[in-house]
Order: structure tokens, then sequence, then C-alpha cells
């Protein structure tokens, strides 16, 4: 019976070390896609040292630290595991080798600790006394100041000095008592007391000051260590709260301490680390300390550009070779930014570096520049606005900047102006700042003949601000021009000024005649929907003009909510959209729109007895119905209340939301759900779909902080879910298009006409049924023949000037003169 029970432990553990061959098989080609991936890499170690697999264990450790800082804990394992394999070989370099590595990525008092024990097994070999006592020194110097842990350590190296004790020894270990009771520490009152009890001599009495110094510092510490000792992880109030009173404390090594714990629990918080940063590039400068700080928070943080950024200033300042900062730079471009932008800015100052290193008398330094500048216009046009859309530089600051280093150190003013051509045809011509800007480079370098040519070109192209360009040429020919050039300027501004003037009215009387005549598409209902990879969605909901309206007295916005994006094939509205809302309260009535011809246009408004109702109707908003995703926002009437605006997401950057590109079509809510909340706490998932309620691929997932949707970010990018690679990246909105909306505080939006969308929509084909001659008046203004229509058509205004709806007669009359 004994036999057949082991023969069937031995199977099972057959299987299952077969299952874990399986899946570290896995795991390894998973990490062979995409090395990248955090809890692949984790999951890889666990499995590797449940098997007992060494050697692979080993390679599999050093490929994550080559990648990411390992966290305490898996540092600890992978030393212990060393230590064990190392024991039976007399070279002990290469666990100092790792102990050395490991003490670089945080500064923990346990690493440190098992530092100093390992090293004191080697105390019998030459100068190894002289090498335990060092590194107990680094120890304490690193975390003696560490209020709850820093003890253990001093005690570690007391105790070693007591177990070589000699009479040599014995002022050692007062020096030890000394300094380690003029810190700070926790439960230091007993070791007050054990000084007092191993000393014969007694406690000196300057011993006994800096002592009583301590515990009052001590004292004020205190409220904050408790706090931290009550607090959940990640801490970061408590210590934000800590940090600021050693700030104002203004000890540079308590404030360092206080930084790297906080960093140890907090290491995925960018603010933080920038925090520190700043704290060391502006305070104690040292070069080790300054630029280990730098790489460990670009190495947690790769995504953020401004920690790339400090970090090769912080280069540059230190005097670092330019191969090292050229790959920084490198690593940075790979860094995965999260916006267009930050590649610019990235650019831009490795750009300032390389130019401040030019003495523009050697060619080599100065060509190399120049391909800088070259490579990084490609880099824009093919990897950023491949990626997303855009090249973040519209103003061409990388090719301004450029220029201006052409004219002004290069004396190459044709280089300049070459780069000026080119600024200009990216759409940059019809902004006046862009051509003064231009004219200044002239003005500075160039000579009047260009000048003149420049602010010619600006009066004709200019159309935000084309009096100011107008006055500029003037007072310019006042300066330097002849006759005939003030005369011909003049002429130029005059026309100019009269053209603009002329638009200007068409385009206001143009509008006007719009907005009296015709609704906006499907009732007057504008949704907008972007969803662009990495950037979230907003929508704005414009309440449609209810007309024909049978009892408007019974009408009350307060307790009505408006429905739309409802199909328009819904049969019996009414009914439906009753079944759905009377849950939300009573329903006084429910007005479904119409067409002319009867059918439904899948919109409507439902009216509550009390406002009450109100906001649980709005938790209805995307709930689908038939297919589609129906929307529900508030009631207003926009004759009375022309400012009101619905955003219903965000358009700034979420730092505690996540923005997940390339899911598969199938995945749920629920799936998304339970495949981030071991990130940490989720406030709220969303799926992009479109308005049909077909899913784009899209997701936001909300967390509880910025630490754990940052977190969520280092460990699901590059992930696959059903087969699909997803990209994870922090949350960052696109800023909304507001140009083309009247009263924009855009500099000339009164130039430029409104877009006016036909009745089947924006984006789509805009057939229609009515004569060309009734669609002249919404034309742009630029296309308007023989003069300003509104203003000279008798038919489409009134003697007050205010527009007033076309008759029937009127139309005939415009048909009849065709």
């Amino acid at each position: 019976m004994g036999v057949e029970n082991s023969d069937d432990e031995e199977d099972d553990s057959s299987e299952d070390e077969k299952e874990n061959e399986a899946e570290i098989q896995r795991l390894e080609e998973q990490l062979s896609i995409n090395a990248f991936d955090y809890n692949c890499h984790v999951d890889l170690i666990k499995l590797l040292k449940q098997e007992g697999e060494l050697v692979r264990l080993r390679k599999a450790r050093q490929k994550m630290s080559e990648l990411f800082p390992l966290t305490e804990e898996i540092w600890l394992d992978w030393l212990k595991d060393e230590i064990r394999l190392t024991e039976e070989e007399p070279n002990r370099e290469k666990v100092y080798e790792l102990f050395e590595k490991a003490i670089k990525d945080y500064i923990c008092p346990d690493i440190w600790l098992e530092y100093a024990q390992y090293s004191i097994g080697g105390m019998g070999s030459p100068g190894g006394i002289d090498k335990v006592r060092s590194i107990f020194e680094r120890a304490v110097t690193a975390v003696g100041l560490h209020m709850t842990k820093g003890q253990t350590v001093w005690e570690a190296y007391r105790e070693f000095e007591n177990a070589i004790l000699s009479t040599a020894q014995l002022e050692r270990i007062h020096t030890l008592f000394r300094r380690q009771l003029a810190v700070p520490l926790m439960d230091m009152e007993a070791t007050y007391a054990e000084y007092e009890e191993w000393s014969e001599q007694g406690v000196s009495e300057g011993v006994i000051h800096q002592y009583r110094k301590a515990l009052k510092q001590l004292e004020k510490c205190k409220p904050y260590e408790e706090s931290l000792m009550a607090a959940e992880p990640p801490k970061l109030a408590e210590y934000q709260s800590y940090l600021d009173f050693e700030l104002k404390e203004g000890d540079p090594a308590r404030v360092q301490i206080t930084f790297e714990r906080t960093m140890a629990e907090n290491c995925l918080v960018p603010d933080m680390w920038a925090k520190y940063n700043t704290y060391l590039d502006r305070q104690l400068k040292v070069r080790d300390m300054v630029l280990s700080t730098h790489e460990r928070a670009v190495r947690n943080c790769p995504w953020t550009m401004g920690l790339w950024k400090s970090y090769l200033l912080a280069l540059e300042r230190h005097g670092a070779d330019h191969h090292t900062v050229s790959d920084v730079f490198e690593k940075a471009l790979n860094a995965g930014f999260i916006q267009a932008t930050d590649y610019v800015e990235i650019w831009q100052a490795y750009l300032d570096y390389l130019r401040r290193r030019v003495d523009f008398k050697s060619s080599k330094e100065l060509e190399e520049l120049r391909g800088a500048f070259a490579r990084s216009l490609d880099y824009m046009k093919q990897d950023v606005e491949e990626r997303f859309g855009e090249s973040g530089d519209p103003s061409c600051l990388i090719m301004q900047i450029w220029a201006r280093i052409e004219a002004l150190h290069c004396k190459n003013i044709q280089k300049a102006r070459e780069l000026w051509d080119s600024i200009m045809t990216k759409g940059n011509a019809k902004f006046a700042n862009m051509w003064l800007e231009y004219y200044n480079l002239e003005r500075s370098y160039g000579d009047p003949v260009h000048c003149r040519k420049a602010l010619h070109r600006a009066v004709q192209c200019t159309s935000d601000y084309p009096e100011h360009v107008c006055e500029v040429l003037l007072t310019f020919e006042r300066v330097e021009g002849s006759l005939e050039d003030w005369d011909l300027a003049v002429q130029k501004t005059e026309t100019r000024l009269n053209r603009v003037n002329e638009q200007r009215a068409k385009v206001g009387s143009t509008y006007q005649h719009c907005t009296g005549q015709h609704g906006s598409p499907r009732g007057g209902q504008k949704v907008s929907e972007k969803d662009p990879e990495g950037n979230s969605g907003w929508r704005e909901e414009e309440t449609p003009k209810r007309q024909n309206d049978d009892k408007p007295e019974l009408r009350n916005d307060n307790c009505s909510v408006f429905i739309s994006n409802l199909t328009y094939t819904l049969e019996e509205p009414e009914a439906k959209l009753r079944t759905l809302f009377e849950i939300c309260g009573p329903i006084k009535q429910i007005r479904p729109v119409f067409s002319n011809k009867g059918g439904f246009k899948g919109y409507g408004y439902v009216q509550f007895e009390s406002s009450v109702s109100v906001p649980e109707a709005l938790k209805l908003d995307r709930r689908e119905v038939e297919g589609r995703p129906m929307f529900v926002s508030p009631c207003v009437d926009k004759n009375k209340n022309p400012d009101f605006k619905v955003f219903k997401y965000n358009t700034s950057l979420e730092k505690q939301k996540i923005f997940i590109s390339g899911l598969p079509f199938s995945c749920t809510k629920e799936q998304l759900e339970e495949l981030c909340k071991s990130h940490g706490n989720i406030k709220e998932v969303r799926l992009v779909t479109y308005r049909s309620g077909k899913p784009k691929g899209l997701a936001y997932v909300d967390f509880g902080d910025e630490a754990h949707a940052s977190q969520a970010v280092l460990k699901m990018d590059g992930m696959e879910v059903e087969g699909n690679k997803i990209s994870v990246a922090i949350s960052n909105p696109p800023r909304r298009n507001v140009m083309d909306k009247p009263g924009s505080s855009r500099p000339g939006a009164d130039l430029m006409p409104r877009q006016v969308f036909g009745s089947r929509g924006r984006g789509r084909t805009q057939l229609s049924l009515l004569p060309r001659s009734l669609h002249r008046q919404s034309e742009p203004a630029g296309k308007v023949e023989n003069g300003t229509a509104a203003a000279q058509n008798p038919a489409t205004t009134s003697t007050a000037g205010e527009t007033k709806p076309l008759s029937n007669s009127d139309f005939a009359k415009m048909l009849l003169k065709k």
C-alpha cells in the first residue's frame, strides 16, 4: 500500500514539473517578444526558484536587473542564493559586486546589513577587517539616519568591534556609541542605558549634551514616524508632510534619507523623483550622488520626459563626457513618451547641449550640430507623426532656433532664410507673430531689401492680425524707404485692409443668416468625440431647438434631460423611454422628436415631476439601447444659455488614469477590470465605442492614485490580450479645438468663417436636394460673389439689419432670377 502511494506522489510530482517547465518556456518566449513585461519577469523568477533551476534563475535575474530597478525583496532573495552558491568558492568578489549593484537601486537598511554581515565572513583574509569596517562606515553613512531601521546597523557595527575587542578597540566602541547617540533614532534611550552600563568611566558631558539634543529632534520627528507606521502603502501624503518638515529644518543628511525612504515606497511617482532631483541639483551638488539619483529616476519612470531632460542637464553640469550624454539621449528617445511635445522638448534639450559645446571655429562640432538639427526634423516627421498623428512642433521652434544659430553664430543668413521659407510652408504663413519673428531676424542679421520683402509677404498672407503687420510695414518705410516705397506700402496696406474688412462683414452676415434660417444637424444636436491613440475623448452636446411644441408652458428644463444617439428605427420611442427612465422617478411627460414625415429623429426629452430625478437619469448615460449607446445630458435652452457646455471627459493630463489601445473588440468591461485590478484600486473602467456602439479597441482605466496608474503602465504596456499586443500610457487628452467657434479668444477668430456642416452631419457626403441658389448665403466669405450677399439682398435683411426668415415667395423670386 505504501509503495502505491509513493508511486502516485512521484507521478503527481512529475506532472507538476512538466506543467512548470511548460510555463517557464511560455514566459521566456513572451519575454523574447516584449522584454519590458515586468510581471512576466517576476513570474519567471518565482517559477525558476521553485524548480531549483539556479543557473537559469541567475540569468533571469540579471536580465531583469538590466531593465528595471529591483525591489528589496528580490535583491535579498538573489543575494542569499548567490551567497549559498559561492560558499565553496574561494572567490568572494562576485558576491561583493552583486551587493554593490543592489545598494545603488534603493537605499535599504536590510541590504546594507546583509552586505556588512557577509563581509564579516571574509575578515580572515588579508585586509579583511579594514574592508568590513569600510562597509560598515558606508552603511551608517547611507542609512544610519534611518529613524526606524538605522539602529540595527549601528548595533551590528558595535557587535563587530566588540568581537575583535582589544585595548586599542575600546576607543573605537566609545566612538561608535557617541556617534549613534548623536543621531535621533527610535528607542535611543535603550542605547544610552547600554552605554552607561558598558562604559567604566561613565558618560561624558559632551555625549550627554549631544544625546539630549538628539532626543529633542526625535520628539519633533515622532508624529511623522507614527503617521507613517499607521498609514497604508504607499504613504505618499505622509511622506510629503515629513519631507516638508525636514526641508524646513534644513539638515541635508536628514532630507536625503527622508527622500530615499519616500522613493523606496513610491518609486513610480515621477513628481517625487523630480522634487528629489531638484533638491540634489540645487543644494547638495555632489556629482556621484546627483547622477546616481537621476539615473535611478529614469529607470523607474522612463516615460517621463522631464526626468530625462533634467538628467541630460545634470550630466552636462557635472562634466560628463560627450559619449555618455549622447547615450542617455538615445535611451530617452526609446523610452516611450506619452505625447508628441515630449519629443520636441527632449530634442531641444539635446540640441541646446550640442550648441553649448560648439566654439563655431571647429567644423567638426558645428557639422555635428547641423546633423543633429536635420535628424531631429526627420525624426519629428517620421517617427513622432506616425505615432501621434502630429509632429508636436506646429510652430517649428526647432527650425527657428536653427535659423537663429545660423544667422548669429555662423553668419549664414542664406541658410536661415531657407529654413524660414520651410517654416512658412508648414501652415505658419497666416500668423503675424511668425512673420514678425522672421522680420526681426532679417532686421538683426540681414538687409533692408529682405526686410521689406518679408513685410510685403506678411501683409498679403497674415490672417490673424493684418492691421499689426501693416503698421509695422508703414513704420519700416518711414525710417528706411523712399517715396516710391512709401506709396507702394500705403497702397498694399489699404488694399489688404479693405479686403479684410469686406471679408469680416461677409462672415458676420453669413453667420447671422445661417443661424436665423438653418438649425443644426439632427435638430441642432452636436456630438463630437475624439479618441486617437493615447488620448481621451470629449463630448459636447448642444440641446436642439424645440419647435412646434404644443404645450410650451409645461416645459421645465430643471426637471428634464435630453436624450440622443438613439436609433432612427426605434419602435414606440415614447414607451421605450418611459420603461428606461421610470426607475429614476415619476415622469411628467416624454417628448420624442419626429420629422415632418413622422419618422423618429433619434432624440427627445424626458421631463420628471421633480428635479431630484434628474441626477438619477444622468447615470443612465451611455446605457446601450438596441445596440447603440444612449447619451443622456442636462436639458438647457441654448437660446437662454448660449455659453452652456457639457464636457463629459477631462481634456488635461490625467496622472491617475491610463489609456489602453490595441484591445481586441471582444474585450468586455469586466474582463478589463479583472486585468487591471491587481495593480491598484480601480475607480472606473470605460470602453470607447463609436456612436453605433461598436468598440474601437480603446479604453480608459481610472485608478485611485497616480502611483497605481504608473505601476499599471510599467507592468501592462506591451502585454498580450487575446492575441493582441496592447499599448498602455498615462492618459493625456487632446486640447479641445476652439478655433472655429464664435467668441473664440484665438487672434483673428472674427476673420475666419465658422464651418457649417450640411444636414447630413460632419464627415458625410453633403448631398442636398435644394437648389444651389439657396446655399449661396452659407458659402465661405471668400467665395461670395458680387459683394456682401447678406447686406445687398433685400430679401434677407430687414430695415433694422436683423435677419428674418425667407418666405415661399422669396424662394420663388430667387429661383426665377437664375
